[in-house]
């Protein structure tokens, strides 16, 4: 007997925040389109969302695709009365955003989204995303992970500049080298120094910072960031 099986998809649940009819129109109509995914209702701000989301429990999705700068909401704020309304069935953010700056990108990662797509992302890459969301992943835009990158690479730097204050901008120097693993007659001739005063520094490092050895000054500097 042969028998016709074929892959069965659960279907993913969307719900759709947006300020612009237009947008809207056209997200609803691309995923009426897709076989696996239904659309549960759209709003144009976080607050019509969150209050047909209460009043209407058949509404509540696996994903919700949404744009709220121009809701005068933060994503922490909707995803905190989401949560309360979910009732034990998880509502993943999915932020679809037109203005892509280190503050909001940040913002919203760090309030629990479970991703950050820019609005000229590509129709199939949007759709893979609702997917990998409501599957538990976390996705980026490409703008949005070189955004991410440079932020925490800034902050890295930053920390590494102000670490250990109880150094001197010199021996700060001399640090980020030894982080590089640079030996000492490296060093001197990168700072323009003797020897002898690059081990003098070295020393000074190793008791401000309490350590007995290379290895062990090595570590804290790297974990401070240096030495990148």
């Amino acid at each position: 007997m042969l028998c016709d099986v074929r892959e069965r998809r659960s279907v993913v649940r969307v719900f759709l925040v947006d300020g612009y009819p237009v947008f809207r129109a056209g997200i609803r109509v691309g995923v009426r389109n897709e076989s696996d995914m239904e659309l549960t209702g759209e709003a144009s701000t976080g607050e019509e969302a969150l209050r047909m989301l209460e009043e209407n429990p058949r509404m509540r999705p696996d994903v919700i695709l949404a744009d709220l700068q121009s809701s005068g909401m933060t994503e922490g704020d909707f995803l905190q009365a989401a949560g309360e309304l979910s009732g034990g069935r998880p509502m993943r953010l999915l932020v679809l955003s037109g203005e892509e700056t280190d503050e909001s990108v940040i913002t919203a990662m760090s309030a629990g989204a479970h991703g950050f797509l820019e609005k000229t992302t590509p129709w199939d890459e949007l759709m893979r995303a609702i997917r990998l969301v409501a599957a538990g992943g976390v996705v980026f835009g490409p703008v949005v992970a070189a955004r991410m990158r440079a932020y925490f690479s800034s902050v890295r730097d930053l920390r590494g500049q102000f670490a250990f204050p109880q150094l001197t901008s010199r021996e700060r120097e001399v640090l980020d080298l030894l982080a590089r693993g640079w030996g000492n007659r490296e060093i001197a001739r990168n700072l323009f120094l003797s020897e002898k005063t690059v081990r003098n520094h070295v020393t000074h490092i190793f008791a401000k910072l309490q350590v007995h050895d290379r290895a062990m000054a090595v570590v804290r500097a790297r974990r401070a960031g240096m030495g990148k």
